[in-house]
């Protein structure tokens, strides 16, 4: 069924949407959001459940906000080129509505904090592009062909809406290509930078971070390159771990560091498979001087690598970029995975920031290019003005409202039954994910210090605890 956003809020206590935000009226009490696809409960606030001083049952969770892990940069979407689009032809009353449930901190939105967006094109835009596309045989080294005119029709308006309602939030960028003219095979598909290149392709990341800051667009980091290990999508780019390593140290790194640009720069963007393409980076030096950390997608590999590299380089930030869903999607078998492997998982492997894959897409998942993917599942499917919230809507947005930008991990146990996940949050409350990795309903208590708690979680479900 896909409604209105007007139908949508008229529905009633059902979705987030129609549920009234007051946590943290009573120090005695946890304020508790409930996601229970199995009941079509989604995100809906609950009654607040007391504290007590009573002893604890069997199982429970003990939270101890003293012993702290990584701070979190915020939890969001890749804003694609084709979700852009989409929101930008939309009514205007409809999109200014759609982008305050998505990106307001406070009220009846879901917080997203943190964007992902392509660098030229991405494969769910409507068509390749770079920001400087010649002609067959044409170079331009100097870049005097260099224009943002392709992001200028969508995305940059709807960013300049996003950031309107929310300055605070932060941007990543990524290439899933460089200009054909700087390729090894001349195509948008495949290939490898010309090693003749690398300092022009060092200034093509300078040129865009700096035309992106006059739009007032500020981008909090970039990474290298999309999924350097997979040329086979469209765009795309093959950069091994050795390339990556002397670009960043020969060319990049210092490019960024003589326009004084702050912008992080982020290794790899690929498979917790090869965890060793980021280590064997950050092993050299002369490259890891400037580089902030690595950013991991997870179609192959554990969720349990980014620790791997976090351990060998504790001075280094870990991040998850990118996952998608396959139409049409399953709210109960999504969110049990995605809640568990990377809301919970993610963050509990030092992870900084969960990104689902994508924001939008239309009812046929389109826009993508000629080859790019054609079952990726937006967050939200966009019909004209009508909007369906999708599994990757709530993934995200049971830890987005409340796990704020500048949130800390703090210790929690888990369990195969009851993974979770706790934070302190910047105004100074506990937020909790729980999730119910069982047939059955359980019940369980979680215990801070002498206070404790009972709670109750249907099976499959997702419980959001802030006190």
């Amino acid at each position: 069924m896909t409604l209105s956003i007007n139908q949508y809020a008229a529905i009633g206590a059902i979705t987030l949407l129609t549920a009234s935000v007051s946590f943290g009226q009573k120090a005695n009490q946890v304020d508790y959001w409930l996601t229970d696809p199995g009941h079509n409960v989604l995100f809906v606030q609950q009654k607040p459940l007391p504290f007590t001083t009573a002893s604890a049952q069997q199982p429970t969770i003990t939270i101890d906000a003293g012993k702290t892990y990584q701070p979190i940069d915020g939890f969001g979407y890749t804003l694609t080129g084709g979700s852009a689009m989409l929101i930008h032809q939309m009514e205007a009353g409809a999109r200014r509505q759609l982008l305050n449930e998505l990106f307001a901190t406070s009220g009846k939105s879901i917080g997203v904090s943190y964007l992902r967006i392509s660098i030229g094109a991405s494969d769910l835009d409507a068509e390749v592009f770079s920001y400087d596309d010649l002609p067959v045989g044409e170079t331009d080294p100097e870049l005097a062909k260099f224009s943002l005119k392709p992001d200028q029709e969508h995305l940059i308006p709807v960013l300049k809406e996003i950031l309107a309602i929310n300055p605070k939030l932060k941007i990543l960028g990524s290439p899933w290509s460089p200009p054909t003219w700087m390729k090894t095979n001349g195509n948008s598909k495949g290939g490898s930078l010309k090693p003749d290149f690398y300092g022009t392709y060092a200034q093509y990341f300078v040129k865009y971070i700096q035309g992106m800051a006059r739009e007032g667009i500020p981008l909090d980091a970039i990474t290298i390159q999309n999924e350097p290990l997979h040329p086979g999508n469209n765009p795309s780019l093959l950069m091994l771990a050795a390339d990556q390593a002397k670009f960043i140290k020969d060319n990049l790194g210092p490019a960024f560091k003589a326009a004084k640009i702050k912008t992080k720069i982020w290794l790899y963007d690929h498979n917790a498979d090869h965890p060793e393409y980021a280590t064997s980076i950050l092993d050299d030096p002369a490259a890891k001087q400037y580089v902030d950390g690595s950013a991991f997608h997870l179609y192959a590999g554990p969720i349990e690598a980014l620790s791997k590299v976090h351990d060998a380089h504790p001075d280094k930030n870990v991040y998850f970029t990118e996952q998608w869903i396959g139409a049409p999607g399953n709210m109960k078998t999504d969110l049990n995975w995605h809640v568990k492997t990377l809301m919970i998982g993610a963050t509990r492997n030092w992870s900084r920031t969960v990104l689902e894959w994508n924001l939008a897409a239309d009812p046929n998942q389109k826009p993508h290019t000629p080859g790019g993917c054609d079952r990726c599942l937006g967050a939200i499917t966009i019909d004209g003005n009508n909007v369906t919230r999708n599994p990757a809507y709530y993934n995200v947005a049971v830890a987005s409202k409340f796990v704020r930008p500048g949130s800390v991990r703090i210790e929690s146990n888990t369990s195969e039954t009851l993974p979770n996940v706790a934070f302190k949050t910047p105004n100074g409350r506990i937020a909790l994910l729980v999730l119910n990795n069982s047939e059955a309903a359980q019940s369980f208590t979680v215990q801070q210090g002498k206070q404790t708690v009972a709670m109750t979680l249907p099976a499959g479900a997702v419980g959001t605890y802030v006190w």
